[in-house]
């Protein structure tokens, strides 16, 4: 074992600088080789629970306000927010408060349709619409008059024409918003402008450097749970993965029979994340280990 740690002292960085490429990327191309367990925390949970209390056509308003920078964090618990809503035959209409917003949302409706987890129609089960100017203002007018604010979706169809706008007047008449920010507008704009006043259900998703700023509002039972940056939305991935198995193999008509059901990007980059952490610690020890039995040599 000596001989070994002292050979270790020589070893070449660039082999140490492989083996770490290598630990990031194989969970990443072969997320089903590598995958470690994912442990849930009370957040995550409590956003589960509560999405899981919707019933068929039930109304959610989704809030999409985040660009391309805070996509790896924020964009894999969108899609398995809409792959739990879609399981749930949950009525889903998408909003954007960032310029980028619009993009996210699309992405995330065509990752769901390449699937093929769901028989979709848009206008039936859901809906889209476009960016808007004015962050807070919006979301205050909303409450007021959704059709004032909107009055065409993402196609420029007017919403009189779009079956599942046929009763939707105010924010008061969704049953439950969801928020996924990575700035402002966020979380506290919607509680503060349209959820608190409306009494109506609120969860969030959002960067990991925004979890403390909202964490007040989850204590007091505004926000009702949080999905909080990568961890947040690989937990939400899991519970959502085995919910899809589950309500598959017990016959539920909303899921295509013969779909595979994938796990998320989140869970393979947090498995990719904890074997390079898992292999960083252990050179340190190693060469930790080495040093010192080479020190020790040259003593004597």
């Amino acid at each position: 074992m000596k001989n070994i740690l002292l050979k270790l002292g020589g070893l070449d960085r660039r082999i140490i600088f492989v083996i770490i490429g290598l630990s990031v990327l194989i969970p990443l191309l072969m997320p089903n080789l590598i995958n470690f367990p994912v442990q849930t925390t009370k957040n995550t949970e409590i956003v589960f629970n509560e999405i899981s209390k919707l019933k068929e056509d039930d109304k959610i308003l989704i809030c999409f306000a985040y660009g391309a920078s805070t996509k790896p964090e924020i964009h894999p618990m969108a899609i398995a927010l809409l792959n739990h809503l879609f399981t749930k035959g949950v009525s889903v209409y998408i909003m954007s408060l960032f310029p980028e917003g619009v993009q996210m949302s699309k992405d995330a409706i065509l990752n769901i349709e390449k699937s093929n987890l769901f028989n979709l129609e848009y206008g039936i089960d859901y809906v889209m619409f476009d960016y808007k100017v004015g962050g807070e203002v919006v979301i205050k007018n909303l409450t007021t008059n959704f059709r004032e604010v909107y009055k065409q979706d993402i196609n420029k169809t007017s919403i009189l024409d779009i079956p599942i706008m046929n009763s939707v007047n105010s924010i008061e008449d969704f049953d439950y918003v969801f928020d996924f920010s990575a700035g402002v507008p966020g979380n506290q704009e919607w509680v503060q402008y349209a959820c608190d006043p409306k009494n109506i259900p609120l969860s969030s998703g959002c960067t990991s450097i925004m979890v403390t700023d909202a964490i007040p509002y989850v204590e007091s039972g505004q926000i009702r749970g949080i999905l909080a940056g990568m961890p947040g939305a690989a937990e939400y991935e899991q519970l959502v993965y085995n919910f899809l198995l589950q309500e598959r193999n017990s016959g539920n008509s909303n899921i295509n029979i013969d779909a595979d059901i994938l796990r998320g990007k989140a869970t393979s980059r947090m498995s990719s994340q904890s074997l390079a952490h898992l292999f960083i610690v252990l050179f340190i020890i190693l060469g930790n280990l080495s040093y010192y039995y080479i020190k020790r040599n040259q003593e004597f």
